[in-house]
């Protein structure tokens, strides 16, 4: 049996994948499987997955359920006593594995280990700067607010700590253990993490490397954002209906930490009334942004209003400043563990 089962959901992401599964065998820890679980891509990602010849890979194929679905596939199937989730669009360092094996290992307590991110763009080269969550010390409040996990190509997680929140749910036709929320297309990560925060003893902990290299997507549309906070909503609606007092007390500023992120999504867009929107919402929303986070709140607004009034040239070599500044702050921070 393996140590470590790498569940790796696939659609059309052809670009991406081969790096990705490859970025997997590459690591020096070498105890585990690979999961690939093909949600009816489309393209020719699968054909690529084929390539490689490794009898620890194995492909799953169903009918498209989205990316939920797809975990939820793979956890079924795994036969490993921890868990890594790989988006195929990601990449791993080559000592990911060997890391979080470690910590679980020795802190028997940890039920989900996760790392810093670094951020790379579409062709794979280093974008300089960092998610840098907080890395110990997670209660329900830090997760619904800030989701320090990051993403979902971050977390290395033990099977019993899914187990115990496992459900049963007959959304295509028949009954199923699920883990992850199908019916939600976005979100559904902090939805999980959520339920292991609220429903179970087990502890949540980051490790200070970046062990994670996470593509941004530098496209996309303003009516995405949208459909991203409608579903955000629908994890807090599905959250409430079992810790309410979490909710009652604490989900307005978890919106208004997602409208600032958002705001700041809507600046990436080049979408400036949006941002400001996004942004003075937030704030009106909740205050405790400002009273919490005063200078990154204060930097979102700063951003929005100069993407507003300033030409895109000029605005971009302004950006490019402050990256620079941000990176160097981050490595620093890196540097102390």
């Amino acid at each position: 049996m393996p140590k470590v089962s790498v569940i790796v959901p696939v659609y059309n992401v052809e670009r991406y994948v081969g790096a990705a599964i490859q970025s997997v065998l590459a690591q020096t820890f070498q105890d585990f499987e690979i999961l690939i679980v093909d949600d009816a891509s489309p393209d020719q990602s699968i054909a690529l997955c084929r390539r490689f010849d490794d009898d620890r890979i194995r492909i799953i194929q169903q009918a498209n359920r989205g990316l939920a679905g797809a975990r939820n596939t793979g956890i079924r199937n795994a036969q490993g006593e921890y868990l890594a989730f790989l988006d195929s669009d990601d990449l791993w360092t080559a000592d990911k594995l060997e890391k979080h094996v470690a910590h679980l290992d020795r802190y028997p307590e940890v039920g989900l280990s996760y790392c810093r991110s670094a951020f790379i763009d579409q062709e794979g080269e280093p974008l300089h700067y960092h998610q840098m969550p907080k890395l110990k010390d997670i209660t329900p409040v830090h997760l619904l607010c800030r989701n320090p996990v990051g993403n979902g190509s971050a977390p290395v997680i033990r099977k019993q700590t899914l187990d115990a929140i496992q459900f049963t749910d007959d959304l295509h036709g028949s009954p199923e253990v699920c883990y992850f929320d199908e019916h939600l297309r976005q979100s559904e990560d902090i939805e999980c993490w959520l339920r292991i925060a609220l429903k179970t003893n087990w502890i949540l902990e980051g490790l200070p490397e970046p062990l994670t290299l996470y593509r941004v997507n530098v496209g996309g549309l303003s009516a995405s954002l949208f459909k991203q906070l409608a579903s955000w909503e629908k994890v807090i609606e599905k959250t409430h209906g079992y810790a309410p007092r979490l909710i009652d007390q604490w989900g307005s500023l978890a919106r208004a930490y997602q409208l600032r992120y958002l705001s700041r999504r809507a600046v990436q867009l080049r979408d400036a009334k949006l941002a400001m929107k996004l942004i003075h919402e937030a704030i009106s929303t909740d205050l405790r942004i400002v009273v919490q986070e005063p200078q990154r709140t204060a930097l979102t607004l700063l951003a929005a209003w100069v993407l507003a009034f300033v030409p895109s040239g000029f605005f971009q070599r302004l950006e490019a400043f402050g990256m620079r500044r941000v990176e160097k702050s981050q490595q620093r921070v890196i540097a102390r563990g």
